[in-house]
């Protein structure tokens, strides 16, 4: 199971949601520690996932998941509404580099990703699922004001009623307002275009593919430290042997003198 079935499984589905997609991120500028904070620090790996409910209405949800050095487990440490987006920014529209900011109401996180392909990935679909949640938002927010014109609407009502319930539907008009979408910038149009479907996939393949040679870079370095070790030992059980043999040498010579000597007093005694 790769990390990604991992965080869904032990984040979110016992949440009663469903993640949309992960990705492995490191600070592009670190915090300030302060002085009594540094004592407790420990080493961990940040995931930022974009999530759905699986109620009615469904929620649009951004978390930040933790897995510590040492652990298996993934802890969910941060979560905001989509609504509390105001930003994403891709950098540079220009070319696939790993950089990318989010911008919430009170904070702006800067970010690296693993790769600029785990990069591109996690925008393009946390694009298209800003756009399918204000979409259906949109949509909700204009049945209701139909809905609200349908229960205020009378037969030859004076004056004073249609004012008053202009007043009222008005405001509740404005009550039903939602928070603005989050601006995307700096993304490439293979990101947020209406031809972003085979990008993902080239998206896809490319994290596949450093994925696996991140593997396998991986696994010769433990090949080779094993085969260093080896050596090490090899080399120090070399250096032992060496006086080990020594002394078997010197016993072997030291017995075959005595035999010859036994063997001599053996034909004094028989003549």
């Amino acid at each position: 199971m790769n990390k990604q079935s991992s965080i869904n499984k032990e984040v979110f589905i016992p949440h009663n949601e469903r993640m949309l997609v992960a990705v492995e991120v490191q600070r592009r500028k670190k915090k300030r520690m302060s002085f009594l904070s540094l004592g407790s620090q420990k080493n961990y790996a940040t995931f930022i996932c974009v999530s759905v409910t699986n109620t009615r209405p469904q929620q649009l949800l951004i978390s930040k998941v933790k897995q510590f050095s040492g652990s298996l487990a993934f802890t969910r440490t941060s979560q905001w509404a989509v609504e509390q987006l105001r930003q994403v920014n891709g950098i540079n529209p220009n070319k696939d580099s790993p950089e990318f900011d989010l911008v919430f109401i009170n904070a702006v996180d800067q970010w690296v990703a693993s790769s600029a392909a785990e990069k591109c990935i996690f925008i393009q679909i946390l694009y298209r699922a800003c756009r399918t949640y204000w979409d259906g938002k949109a949509g909700s927010l204009v049945k209701s004001s139909r809905r609200g014109s349908y229960q205020d609407g009378g037969a030859g009502p004076s004056d004073s009623l249609r004012r008053r319930s202009s007043g009222t539907l008005t405001s509740r008009r404005k009550s039903l307002v939602a928070p603005r979408p989050p601006e995307f910038i700096n993304c490439s149009s293979k990101l947020t275009g209406e031809s972003s479907d085979m990008s993902l996939f080239i998206y896809r393949c490319k994290a596949f593919l450093n994925h696996m040679t991140k593997k396998m870079v991986a696994s010769q370095r433990r090949s080779r430290n094993r085969v260093n070790q080896l050596k090490v030992a090899l080399r120090e059980r070399g250096h032992k042997l060496t006086p080990a043999e020594d002394k078997t040498v010197g016993l072997v010579h030291t017995a075959q003198q005595l035999a010859d000597i036994a063997h001599k007093m053996a034909l004094k005694r028989a003549k």
